[in-house]
């Protein structure tokens, strides 16, 4: 694993920043690989590698859970090759990388509406949670074909179902309710929300997660966003005043 920000730590090996999860949406993987003249595929692979040196360096940086928005419900309007060079990307990453995330300790989550992907894809995905599905050390989510809207109307249909089950009372529906029936209802609570390239928006990502979560904006693009641009941004949280709404 890195070593880079175990300036980070507490005394007694504790993170000192105070975070358990961060999120980060993975943008400007294009706009890397146009400024070096080069194919976005190339900007995609070297944003693969991003995704390896981030997710040592949150294990290093003592953090229970990261998620990784990969695609987006929304990134299917892109070219059919740029979408068919990502899912080979994602292929090639689990065969490579499942050992070492293993090995490591790593749980392999996925939220998201993965299982509309192909289905040798859906079937490596599952095998990859399952196979690291009884490991203790820190949990890696991957948001794949993810849309927080589509979180939230499948939370509520879930919601629905129960009630007309006699299950719920509508007038008894509570936040527990709404939250138990998103994909991260097993998940920390997100602390923070990283955001690459210089683009200030949310993007349809962890829109009911990020209600209270600290926002990080860098413009750092992806590929090049390493373990001293996470030690960073932690430390920009740690100076933050998390109030929640009281005083």
């Amino acid at each position: 694993m890195a070593t880079q920000a175990k300036s980070d730590f507490a005394h007694d090996g504790a993170p000192g920043h105070g975070a358990r999860h961060v999120a980060i949406i993975m943008d400007g993987n294009g706009r890397w690989a146009k400024k070096r003249f080069l194919p976005r595929i190339a900007g995609h692979r070297a944003g693969v590698e991003a995704v390896r040196k981030v997710a040592r360096a949150a294990h290093e940086l003592g953090l229970e859970c990261l998620t990784l928005y990969a695609f987006s419900s929304e990134n299917w309007k892109r070219p059919a090759s740029e979408v068919a060079d990502l899912m080979g990307l994602l292929r090639r990453f689990i065969e490579s990388d499942l050992d070492e995330f293993h090995a490591n300790g790593v749980r392999l989550r996925v939220i998201g509406n993965y299982r509309a992907l192909d289905a040798s894809l859906v079937d490596m995905i599952d095998g990859a949670v399952a196979r690291t599905a009884g490991n203790s050390g820190p949990i890696v989510a991957i948001a794949l074909n993810y849309g927080a809207q589509d979180e939230l109307v499948r939370a509520a249909q879930a919601i629905a179902l129960r009630v007309r089950a006699g299950e719920v009372d509508p007038a008894a529906i509570s936040l527990e309710d709404v939250a138990a029936g998103l994909d991260t209802a097993d998940l920390p609570p997100l602390d923070l929300l990283i955001r690459t390239s210089g683009e200030q928006r949310l993007s349809n990502f962890m829109l009911w997660q990020a209600a209270y979560a600290e926002l990080y904006f860098t413009d750092t693009l992806w590929p090049d966003f390493d373990a001293r641009a996470l030690a960073k941004a932690l430390d920009a949280f740690r100076l933050r005043d998390r109030r929640f709404g009281g005083l």
